[in-house]
């Protein structure tokens, strides 16, 4: 155990990083890692707080990238706003998600991918990096399909604007001062307001926005099977992968502590609110600028969908429009990147910290210049299938994220790793009904693949099915599980450890006991591995089927 005001933190705890002890400094203040004063009165909280701010509005921002507008204009250029009640429903599951990597990261003081790698083996730590930086590498590439669209629209030159917005985003990364970078993303944070000009100019109707938000139901003669990939898409680009990664290590980066999590999840509401304002935002002006034109149900792209709100309510809000995207598209670039940087310098033993200059952390910084510029050249080749990649993104997205799911459920119930910060029974269990969910949803699309023509009923029938199934198997563990009795001793360790939670931190990765999979846990990681691969391999069998015009 260590104490976050040890003047030896890097010695006595896990950090890799000597950059990762020491005082907060943040965009907005800073706290001193001796600073133990107690925050008795609303004014010395709201101090902190500010101090705090920043790891969930940027990763929540961040959500709202490029792929985001795209998703969720084309949710409401071809659906209204039908599909606004996938937005509550996935409220819990970023609250959840993102509330555990918090623990780990001001808990642990070790990055996600480091953490799989060392309680899970080289093999599925080898996975979950691969599929990271694949996925994060395809992610990138749809920012800067957002930036070249968004300058198309403004009628800036595509090729100098894009290598000028890569060289931005990469210049304010490296300055080596992790403040001057969250002040520039804070900044880039207030362009999403861009979009409520927009809500108010075009006039989506209140009654049904709120009906549709709370009621859950499919769009009436709609394709069922190109709704549901739509679905599977909105719930790749709200709950992405990569905000595991990168939420974790910034905020390791910024030296956040167990004793100051709970202003981070505050933070961390404050950035959902913003990130589901925003989505709902996108799909009820989008479902309003086309109601009863020709384009509503043709989608084409967000160069479109500026185009449209040009003539629905004038230049100047297709230009706001194209502005945000712009905005957004960059601050998607740099957290993408950053949580590949991160997650590899964690498993190479890199420097791996905004507070380190490039010449302190060259593997760190070339990591993330290289999957920013191989991006943007990618966008920059004529008759690159970019509407393709877009669409493809966000829906492998929701596809590969039962397997992180799953690794972070697994870490969050490791005592070696969080102590007396592991979950409870009640985060275990809707967890649970989360992974089963998005599982459902991939074999949904998967048999939906195979059979287009798949009657609706029988697609009712895979959901009652599986909820059914995810319920016995769940009454069948509480039924079967015997939980063997602590000793005292143990007893007494663990209430001694509550008791210091705020000071809690994991000891060095060297001194864990190593975990042991059970036979059913292994059987099951395969096994879910195994039809995830398959599930990417449909996936992209019918985006390319629909990108051809297929049914």
């Amino acid at each position: 155990m260590t104490l976050d005001t040890s003047t030896n933190q890097t010695a006595n705890s896990a950090v890799l990083d000597s950059a990762h002890t020491g005082d907060i400094k943040g965009a907005l203040g800073t706290i001193s890692v001796n600073d133990n004063a107690p925050r008795g009165t609303l004014k010395a909280r709201l101090k902190t707080l500010i101090a705090i701010v920043g790891p969930g509005l940027i990763v929540m921002v961040g959500d709202n990238d490029a792929g985001a507008f795209s998703t969720y204009t084309e949710a409401g250029q071809n659906y209204g706003t039908a599909l606004l009640w996938t937005l509550l429903l996935l409220i819990p599951v970023l609250y959840v998600n993102q509330e555990m990597v918090l623990r780990l990261g001001a808990v642990t003081g070790v990055g996600h991918a480091r953490l799989i790698l060392e309680r899970f083996g080289k093999f599925w730590g080898a996975f979950s990096v691969i599929d990271l930086f694949l996925l994060n590498a395809l992610t990138i590439v749809t920012e800067f399909i957002g930036i070249s669209l968004g300058l198309s629209y403004l009628g800036v030159p595509q090729i100098p604007g894009v290598i000028i917005a890569t060289i931005v985003i990469i210049i304010a990364a490296s300055t080596g001062s992790f403040r001057r970078f969250e002040r520039a993303c804070l900044i880039l944070v207030l362009g999403s307001l861009l979009l409520i000009p927009i809500v108010l100019a075009v006039h989506p109707p209140i009654g049904q926005i709120a009906r549709d938000f709370f009621i859950p139901g499919l769009p009436a003669g709609s394709d069922l099977s190109t709704v549901m990939l739509l679905i599977i898409g909105i719930v790749g680009t709200t709950v992405a992968p990569w905000q595991l990664f990168f939420q974790q290590s910034y905020l390791i980066d910024k030296r956040i502590t167990p004793r100051f999590l709970k202003y981070s999840k505050v933070d961390l509401w404050v950035g959902i609110v913003i990130v589901i304002v925003g989505a709902a935002a996108m799909m009820s002006f989008a479902a309003a600028t086309f109601a009863g034109t020709e384009g509503f149900g043709n989608f084409t792209d967000v160069l479109g969908v500026a185009q449209g709100l040009e003539a629905k309510a004038g230049e100047v809000f297709g230009v706001l429009f194209a502005i945000a995207l712009i905005d957004a598209s960059i601050i998607g670039a740099a957290a993408v990147g950053l949580s590949t940087s991160y997650a590899l310098g964690d498993v190479l033993g890199l420097k791996h910290s905004l507070h380190r200059k490039p010449s302190e952390a060259k593997g760190f910084y070339a990591v993330f210049a290289g999957i920013l510029v191989g991006a943007a050249a990618i966008v920059l080749i004529p008759g690159s299938p970019l509407g393709l990649l877009t669409v493809g993104v966000q829906v492998l997205a929701g596809v590969l994220l039962p397997s992180a799911t799953v690794f972070l459920l697994l870490l969050c119930n490791d005592r070696e790793v969080l102590g007396p910060w592991v979950n409870r029974k009640l985060m275990n269990v809707f967890t649970v009904i989360v992974i089963a969910v998005l599982v459902m949803l991939s074999l949904v699309l998967t048999v939906g693949v195979l059979f287009p023509d798949l009657p609706e009923a029988i697609i009712i029938g895979i959901l009652l099915g599986g909820s059914a199934i995810t319920a016995i198997g769940g009454l069948v563990w509480f039924v079967v599980r015997k939980k063997t009795p602590l000793s005292e001793a143990v007893v007494q360790e663990r209430q001694a450890e509550f008791a210091q939670r705020n000071t809690w931190r994991m000891p060095p990765l060297a001194l864990l006991a190593k975990p042991k999979l059970s036979a059913g846990n292994r059987i099951g990681l395969s096994v879910l591995r195994g039809y995830l691969v398959l599930a990417m391999v449909l996936v992209v069998v019918r985006v390319v089927q629909l990108a051809l015009g297929g049914s």
